[in-house]
Order: structure tokens, then sequence, then C-alpha cells
């Protein structure tokens, strides 16, 4: 999918860069990070496949968790090749046209995540302020609707975006500060005035993610009042115990995401070594974070993994047939 030249430049390539300065370690550096990778992987995969495979976990709560762990999923897929290419093989070099599509699907991604966080937001919302008409507004048909409206919103608001950084000629050969294709890094290097790409870039990002956060916000502001309306105490806490991996979920997502974008917007003089470790936090925390938090917090979630890791074979099955028809002929011969 991606062209490596190592270190070599053309006039239709960039530069990847992964930790200025640090190229000499770039081995011991990709251990960890292959590391988080893999966790990545893993987690996503099989809480998805926990979620699908198990019955009770059919609801709607669940569902927008699945809708998460694909979404991590396939942001960890976009910058898995670039990232461990430049750590391994020193490969830097990638076309303008496959850059700007990773550019592309990593900017979808985000947004994609930060419209399925307000759905979760959604739905902790109505389980908590609104109980009676929970189970018969978020049915399946709902929850594919919220699902369904996502994909819209992503299409009608980076379809026009996505033809006019099409139309613009960039000036090839030059180093990028991240290893994978990120909006306000490549938009630096084109021809015409970058000014107006980076200010529609930065509008999308804050009218989108801000809106969506805004709505976060409202929705707790929402469900802590009527928390607190409840007298009793143990009731409060299970209530706010049910949205503890949903607002870690947030933090560990939005906070990245905005520093990176600060700060390549607003402070050129930003060291790169600083971009670098924002740009990894903001690609590796949520998918790495997402299935640790939900596996160790929620109950259901956990027994649902680890029935999907059980391993019971044939051989199980027939010690446990044999078993049960030894206490039939047991219990028949003892009346």
């Amino acid at each position: 999918m991606l062209i490596f030249n190592n270190t070599t430049s053309s006039s239709s390539s960039f530069l990847l860069t992964a930790f200025p300065g640090l190229e000499l370690a770039h081995v011991w550096i990709s251990i960890p990070v292959c590391g988080l990778y893999t966790v990545a992987l893993l987690g996503n995969s099989i809480i998805l496949l926990a979620i699908i495979i198990e019955r009770s976990l059919h609801k709607p709560m669940y569902y927008f968790l699945s809708m998460l762990s694909v979404v991590d999923l396939g942001l960890t897929i976009t910058t898995l090749p670039t990232v461990l290419g430049v750590l391994w093989f020193h490969a830097r070099e990638i076309s303008i046209r496959i850059c700007l599509i990773q550019m592309f699907f990593v900017h979808c991604f985000s947004f994609l995540e930060s419209s399925v966080l307000v759905a979760m937001a959604f739905d902790r919302y109505m389980a908590i302020c609104s109980p009676l008409k929970y189970a018969t507004f978020l049915t399946d048909m709902m929850s594919f609707v919220i699902g369904l409206i996502i994909c819209i919103r992503q299409v009608v608001f980076i379809f026009p975006s996505v033809m006019a950084v099409n139309s613009v000629s960039f000036q090839g050969g030059q180093e990028l500060s991240h290893p994978f294709c990120f909006h306000p890094d490549v938009i630096k290097f084109t021809y015409t005035n970058p000014w107006i790409s980076n200010f529609w870039g930065m509008f999308l990002q804050f009218y989108l993610n801000g809106t969506d956060l805004l709505f976060i916000l409202f929705s707790y502001i929402l469900i802590l009042r009527t928390v607190l309306s409840i007298v009793a105490p143990k009731k409060q806490q299970k209530a706010l115990s049910t949205c503890v991996c949903h607002i870690c979920a947030v933090i560990i997502f939005y906070v990245p995401m905005i520093t990176l974008s600060v700060a390549h917007r607003l402070f050129s003089s930003t060291p790169r070594v600083i971009c670098s470790i924002l740009a990894n936090m903001y690609l590796l925390l949520p998918p790495v974070l997402n299935p640790i938090i939900y596996s160790l917090k929620t109950k259901v979630i956990r027994r649902a993994i680890y029935r999907l890791l059980q391993f019971k074979g044939p051989r199980d099955y027939s010690v446990r047939n044999l078993r049960g028809r030894w206490d039939r002929r047991r219990q028949f011969s003892s009346t």
C-alpha cells in the first residue's frame, strides 16, 4: 500500500519523521510502540468479538462500545504501516497521494470516534435520567439509525474537504513532523497560501469535535443533576459508576487531540519532539486504553471476554458427558 524509499525524497513525496534526534534508537523505541499496537489490535478485537458472540451484550450500550472498538481498530490499522516502517526500516518517504489518503482516514476515524462518544453519552443520559423510556426508545433499530446518522455526518463534512485538498498542489520533498500524515502538518507545504486551508481545517475540527464535546458536557450536567436528586447514596454511587468508563474514554481522546491541534496551529515554535510525543499519544492512547478500561471496570464485559477465551474442546465435553452417565448409573443402582 505504501511506497517507501528510505530517506530519499522527490517532488511527489513527503518525508515522515518519528522521534527527531533519536534516529539511532528507533529499533529500541519500536519495541514498546509495537507492544502498544498489539494491545490495541488484540484488545479491541476481543471486545468486538465478545459483543458479537455474547447475546446478553446485544444492548444499545454495548452496540456503541462495539462501534468504538471498530473505530479504534480503523485508526490503529491506518497508521500502523507508516509508524513501524519508519521505526524498523527507516522508510520515511511516502507519496503525496498515499499521504492524502492516510490523512483522510486518520481524520475520518478521529471524527467518528468523537461522534460515537456522543452517542455513548446520550445512552448514559437516557439510562440515568429517563430509565422508563430507555428500553422503549433505544431499541436495536434506533441504535442502527444513530450509527447511520454518524456515518452520514462524516460524509457530509469530510467529502467537501477531500475535494478541496485534492485540488491543491503540494511542495514535494518536505519533512513532516510525524510518522503519519496529519492535516495541520501537511497543509503547510502547499504552493498557495495555507492560511485558508489551515483555518478551514481548524474550523472543521473545532465545529465537529467542539459541538460533540459540548453535547457530552451538557449530558453530564443533566446526569449529575439527576444523580444528586437521588436520596440513597448507594444508588448515587451505582449510577455514577456506570459513567466512569465513558468519562475516561472522553478524557483520553479529547485531551491529546486538542493539545496536538493547538500546538500545530497556534504555536508554530513548539519543539518537534513534543509534537511527536503528542502525536503518538493522540494515536495510541484511546485504542490501547479503551479496551483495558472497559474490560476492567465492566463486569459483564469481563465475564464475556473470559467465556470467549475459555477453551472448551470436544474432550472436555466427552468427559462431562461420561461423568453425567456415571452419576446417573450410581443413582439408579442406589435405588
